[in-house]
């Protein structure tokens, strides 16, 4: 029986590997290489512009370190530990944000790295302009502002600006959160990618964005900043790492080398002397070196045409934009359609309200009609009994007259005092017939105001009878409402106004033809006009808000940097114009002024 042998299980090792946003972790074999576990991350997360980034992790000595693609994970200076911790972080930052960035990931992963270099203050943002930032991380984090469901207060969880800003001004938490809000609600109808891009397209223009530093020394033992960027190597007085004051682009750069602590950058002009500087450890000048090389291929990838794979994911981000702006458009359409049917609805239970009022008011008064009706007929009727008594009344006077009368004959005495008797029953009479007619007065009068009131009665009938004839087929006598039938075609109609606007919307994917593209470009086109304009309302938003909270600034609180940056502003210096200042010179120049310092 021949020997069975069994393969024995590789060894494995466990890594947790943190993005901005998320936490992985793997097991890997033994041999495993780091650009194994890179592209593992990469396919994890569905990033495909991998070129931007890099795995981060602490030494044994507990140094920062880029993991090396090309070397197996376990061969690295990696700490004893299990699982073995990584950062994916950008290790690499493009020119132009808007015009390189093409994936939706890429371009968060960079909002939140850029974020939170900012609220650490590894980048220096004005004041005003973090304000700004927090109202565009507001809009990408919450949508579009609404009043009604975000109260004040809302945003006190949230870590927005920078410890260093908070110091400066006497503000309450309230009063910033005032002033972010009045920006963010500026924001409405911005997406979340929309939103992240904004930020980043402000961000980039800040004078630290993507500025990798190292303390180093020249010649004369001068401390000194060297910063490496995407767009070549600038070299940072000590106590400013805001404005360079030598900058080498990488299109002057022929050739850069270490040996040691020693560190040479050649020029492409030969008659130039070499750029040397003095790194206080050989691990620095490895790091630079790994900085430089991967900023300089980077730069001259994106002079050259671009690959099949950029091109091919350029296509498809230009389509993914495309169908999310007809998508945009149909659910703005929809919520248009359906504000619209709330409102019609919201109107015609207005007019139904109205219809029920009127109806219980036409009637209440038809019903106190009625009891008028039946109390002036009562009173015409007692005035009648009234007039009836005093006409029986007067004429037993009469009669007691014209017997008295009689009797008054037969004596002088009983004439005396039948005169007498005469005078107060002609006096009787008289007021009995003034009372009697004005009863018949009365009588008349209550006759008038019963027809009046019988009139009104039949007028209110004949309202009542045509706010029943009334097309929303109320019953205004129980206050039901029968608006079911007309409701459910405002529903109907606006549900057969939806499936149009989606079949159209999906027939123009499918038939996205040559005019589409080139309404599709002058749209593009449009937006860049659009972004001139936003940016200069957003110059003005700045100056306004600069000038805003001035008044509650602390001056003792404010730092080297901000002071540095007043400076450049008052001079009239930005990022991009000191940068073509200082490029000016010559080479040889700029050598022999690194050497002065």
């Amino acid at each position: 029986m021949p020997w069975l042998t069994l393969k024995r299980a590789p060894k494995t090792f466990d890594v947790r590997v943190t993005t901005m946003d998320a936490e992985m972790e793997f097991s890997l074999e033994w041999k495993s290489t780091g650009r194994h576990l890179f592209d593992l991350v990469c396919r994890t997360i569905g990033l495909r512009e991998t070129w931007y980034f890099g795995l981060q992790y602490i030494d044994k000595k507990g140094y920062t370190a880029w993991l090396k693609f090309d070397r197996k994970v376990r061969d690295q200076d990696l700490p004893h530990e299990e699982p073995v911790n990584f950062l994916f972080m950008a290790k690499f930052y493009p020119e132009a944000v808007e015009e390189e960035l093409i994936q939706e990931i890429t371009q968060h992963l960079f909002f939140l790295q850029v974020k939170q270099c900012i609220l650490n203050m590894d980048i220096y943002c004005p004041p005003e302009a973090s304000v700004l930032l927090a109202s565009y991380a507001v809009q990408a984090k919450y949508g579009d502002y609404d009043r009604s469901v975000y109260q004040p207060g809302f945003l006190c969880n949230d870590d927005l600006l920078p410890q260093r800003v908070l110091d400066q001004y006497k503000m309450t938490p309230q009063m910033w959160e005032e002033r972010i809000v009045g920006l963010y609600a500026d924001h409405r109808g911005m997406t979340r990618d929309e939103a992240e891009m904004e930020y980043l397209k402000i961000a980039q223009d800040l004078e630290m964005y993507g500025v990798n530093y190292f303390h180093i020394k020249n010649k004369k033992d001068t401390d000194l900043w060297l910063g490496v960027d995407a767009l070549g190597v600038n070299v940072y007085e000590y106590n400013n790492r805001l404005t360079p004051k030598i900058s080498f682009p990488w299109s002057e750069i022929r050739n850069i080398s270490f040996h040691d602590k020693r560190f040479v950058i050649k020029p492409v002009d030969k008659k130039a002397p070499d750029f040397v500087f003095f790194a206080p450890k050989l691990r620095v000048n490895k790091l630079v070196l790994e900085l430089c090389v991967g900023n300089h291929e980077l730069f001259m990838r994106r002079r050259k045409l671009d690959s099949m794979e950029v091109q091919q994911m350029k296509a498809q981000a230009k389509e993914e934009k495309a169908r999310k702006q007809i998508e945009r458009a149909r659910l703005l359409r929809e919520k248009q359609l359906r504000e619209e049917a709330v409102r019609e609805k919201e109107e015609l239970e207005r007019k139904l309200a109205l219809f029920q009022d009127e109806a219980r008011m036409a009637n209440d008064a038809l019903l106190r009609s009625e009891e008028t009706a039946d109390l002036l007929a009562e009173k015409a009727k007692i005035a009648e009994e009234e007039a009836m008594l005093l006409a029986q009344k007067a004429s037993e006077a009469e009669q007691e007259m014209n017997r008295l009368q009689v009797s008054a004959l037969r004596s002088e005495e009983e004439k005396v005092v039948l005169e007498h008797r005469v005078r107060e029953t002609e006096l009787i009479a008289l007021r009995i017939a003034e009372d009697s007619e004005r009863r018949a007065k009365e009588a008349e009068e209550l006759k008038e105001q019963l027809i009046k009131a019988k009139e009104n009665e039949k007028f209110a009938k004949d309202k009542l009878i045509e706010l029943t004839r009334n097309p929303l087929n109320f019953n205004y006598l129980t206050g039901d409402a029968i608006t079911n039938e007309h409701l459910r075609e405002l529903d109907m109609r606006l549900e057969h106004e939806l499936s149009l606007s989606m079949d159209s919307a999906d027939n123009s994917m499918e038939l996205l033809s040559d005019n589409d593209v080139e309404q599709l470009s002058r749209e593009i086109e449009k937006e860049r006009m659009e972004y001139m304009e936003k940016s200069k309302h957003l110059q003005v938003q700045l100056s306004e808000l600069k000038k805003e909270i001035e008044v509650l600034k602390d001056e003792d609180k404010e730092t080297q940097y901000d002071k540095l940056h007043n400076i450049n502003v008052e001079m009239g210096e930005t990022k991009y114009s000191t940068l073509k200042r200082i490029k000016a010179g010559t080479a040889k120049a700029r050598v022999a002024f690194f050497e002065e310092l």
